[in-house]
């Protein structure tokens, strides 16, 4: 059976020839494991994001029990907010910021920061899990699109509404393009920091994007992740994947992104979004939930992705995260259907 390959992940990444597509899982570290359950006995989240060995260690665990072809680090996308003053609780009931940013001084108020100085610990965690990995497998890094956290900053938490949002969207556009710019800014250093760290690929995760109609995304939202991308290196030296759910009416625009791979859901087929976006690398697009069931129906569905996929420029993923009840087992059966010829 073919190993695991950074040079594989690269290579589909840009849309060159490879063996088998690469594959990994995202949220591929997590409670679905029992090693990873291990570990949060001894951590509350937000501190494991900030201990180098303890991320390591969970950023690990999925590749030393499965063996994927990418390895991302262990943290999560509201980590750069509360170096600009936005303060962040996060546990198992969900993010909670209890000073939402809903006005011009609120906006005012935020700040940039040195990501090398203010999170050096995700830098040191990308420097470590790059050892650790030592060529094997590439190494992943990923922060949140500015329309994504900005919800989160507006709305105090999460929301199915966005009321808040919409609302300094809709009534005070030029302070929420504000916050936006300043979210790009923010989030594109910060990116561009975990390259130089170490980072092999990076995804932007844009979550929330689907909430988004085609026209509001084309007027506040591209231009804001255009400039968060126009942050990091040249393109052609590290690739840049673009992942957002629940937004099949979007892809064209995400198709003029300065990306190299768009991540879609299962809810697109993957020839479709060949077909609307032939110049871009996919990656995608298993749905997570067939992961709960047999394992047969496991591998069929990779095998089905990879042909929708078609020759080329494809990344073996699900369309979102893994489920936590997902069995290891489900795990284990997607990566050995990616890695057949």
């Amino acid at each position: 059976m073919t190993g695991p390959s950074r040079q594989r992940f690269l290579d589909a990444a840009f849309a060159r020839p490879v063996d088998v597509p690469p594959v990994w899982l995202m949220r591929q570290a997590g409670r679905y494991l029992p090693e990873y359950r291990e570990v949060r006995k001894r951590f509350a989240f937000l501190d494991l994001c900030a201990n180098v060995d303890g991320a390591v260690e969970v950023s690990m665990q999925p590749f030393d029990r499965f063996g994927m072809d990418g390895v991302i680090l262990f943290s999560d996308i509201l980590i750069p907010l509360p170096p600009m003053g936005i303060e962040v609780k996060l546990d198992e009931g969900g993010p909670k910021l209890p000073d939402p940013v809903r006005t011009a001084e609120r906006v005012l108020s935020l700040r940039s920061f040195d990501p090398s100085v203010e999170t050096r610990f995700v830098m040191d965690i990308h420097r470590a899990l790059k050892k650790a990995v030592a060529g094997r497998a590439a190494t992943i890094g990923f922060c949140g699109a500015p329309w994504t956290l900005a919800t989160y900053a507006i709305e105090g938490g999460s929301s199915k509404s966005f009321v808040n949002t919409k609302t300094m969207m809709h009534r005070e556009p030029a302070l929420f393009e504000q916050l936006l710019g300043k979210l790009a800014d923010v989030c594109g250093h910060y990116l561009a920091a975990q390259i130089e760290a170490g980072a092999d690929v990076v995804q932007i995760f844009d979550s929330w994007a689907g909430e988004l109609s085609y026209e509001d995304y084309e007027r506040f939202i591209r231009p804001a992740n255009e400039r968060l991308l126009a942050k990091l290196p040249k393109r052609g030296e590290v690739p840049r994947i673009f992942f957002a759910s629940g937004s099949s009416h979007l892809i064209e625009s995400f198709g003029r992104l300065p990306v190299d791979v768009v991540s879609v859901d299962w809810k697109l087929p993957l020839s479709e979004a060949r077909r609307r976006i032939p110049m871009r690398a996919l990656q995608g697009n298993v749905d997570p939930g067939i992961l709960l069931g047999p394992v047969g129906g496991v591998t069929e569905a990779v095998r089905a992705a990879k042909l929708d996929a078609g020759p080329g420029g494809h990344i073996v993923n699900l369309g979102h995260g893994i489920l936590p009840p997902t069995p290891p087992e489900s795990v284990a059966a997607f990566v050995a259907a990616a890695r057949e010829a």
